[in-house]
């Protein structure tokens, strides 16, 4: 029986993909590197290993014997207190792995990443997985940055270990099951009234479910040392709102904010919410355009794909404490050049 190791399987799209790969591969033993109590699915082929992901004796026996490493472990924060405990999980949690698998070389990884550290830009563009690094860009936002270290690391071991990791890079997930609120926090921040004007900019929305089939179609056919962008809709930050409020009955703002609104107000109500006791989440970042066409993701609208309308239906509809009914196979389907189901 195939052993599979999952680090993050509590997060958002850690539970979906243990969820996937219980579905997906049934002659398959699921093992779940946890601090705490593992993900709640309950399965006879699920196997917790108690351990941290920093804790490089741990990472080591979670990773002897398996045949495949899905490596999810990280922190989603947008204005983390300590930037460095996000930099140590990420980069070193990435190290780790990458140490044990030089003892058990013949082990496929897949690495989670994230579109940020690539596909993102202050100006409208389609980009791809041979876009550079967008260090001048994200140079501010601690999540992508420690990610982008991390993919960085992750790569010299495929070149100067000859490890065999494939990437993906999703972006912004929606979808149920997102008990942290880590990705799904926009939408809460729009039902909340917190999104005043309409901010510059744009977004790309995916949902989780097709994420986690997209991981594992990486594992079986992503090649070594590769990143796969896994995305739906392209959309900018007036289409999203508009959805929304058209989906929520929430009323939308009218006022599109200049680039300069953008920046400085965030920063100021970030700092002055708090004393009224409130929140302030939208980051600077709000005024990046994330706009791309992945290898992955450029042929989506032929696909069997989710479409904006539907991601955002669901998020609206369905509790966030729940991961939701699975959808059936036809609904999630993956269909791209390189990763075809």
């Amino acid at each position: 029986m195939k052993t599979i190791l999952i680090t993050g399987s509590t997060g958002f799209l850690g539970k979906h993909l243990v969820d996937e790969l219980l579905a997906s591969e049934p002659d398959a033993r699921l093992r779940l590197l946890c601090r705490g109590d593992g993900p709640g699915i309950e399965s006879e082929r699920i196997e917790i290993v108690q351990g941290d992901i920093l804790d490089r004796a741990a990472v080591e026996r979670a990773v002897e014997g398996v045949d495949e490493i899905y490596h999810l472990a990280g922190l989603v924060e947008r204005t983390p207190a300590d930037p460095w405990r996000m930099f140590n999980v990420h980069v070193e949690g990435t190290r780790n792995v990458c140490e044990a698998m030089r003892a058990n070389p013949h082990v496929k990884a897949v690495f989670a990443s994230t579109s940020g550290v690539c596909a993102v830009g202050r100006e409208p563009a389609e980009l791809d997985e041979t876009a550079p690094y967008a260090q001048d860009v994200v140079w501010d936002w601690p999540y992508y940055t420690s990610k982008m270290y991390a993919e960085k690391l992750a790569l010299w071991y495929v070149q100067h270990r000859k490890l065999n990791i494939v990437h993906v890079n999703p972006s912004l997930l929606l979808g149920p099951g997102d008990d942290r609120r880590s990705s799904t926090r926009d939408v809460e921040m729009f039902l909340e009234g917190q999104i005043k004007l309409i901010p510059l900019g744009g977004l790309n929305l995916v949902d989780v479910r097709d994420v986690a089939r997209g991981c594992v179609l990486a594992m079986q056919k992503g090649g070594t040392g590769q990143r796969y962008l896994l995305g739906g809709a392209n959309m900018t930050f007036y289409e999203w709102i508009r959805r929304a409020s058209k989906i929520s009955g929430v009323r939308a703002p009218r006022m599109m904010a200049p680039l300069w609104v953008s920046l400085w107000g965030a920063r100021v109500l970030r700092k002055v919410m708090p004393w009224f006791g409130k929140r302030f989440d939208l980051t600077t970042q709000a005024s990046v355009c994330r706009r791309f066409t992945g290898t992955a993701t450029r042929r989506r609208r032929a696909a069997n794909w989710a479409s904006p309308h539907a991601i955002l239906t669901r998020r609206f509809a369905t509790p966030s404490s729940t991961c939701g009914p699975r959808r059936a196979p036809e609904e999630r389907a993956w269909r791209s050049p390189s990763l075809r189901s």
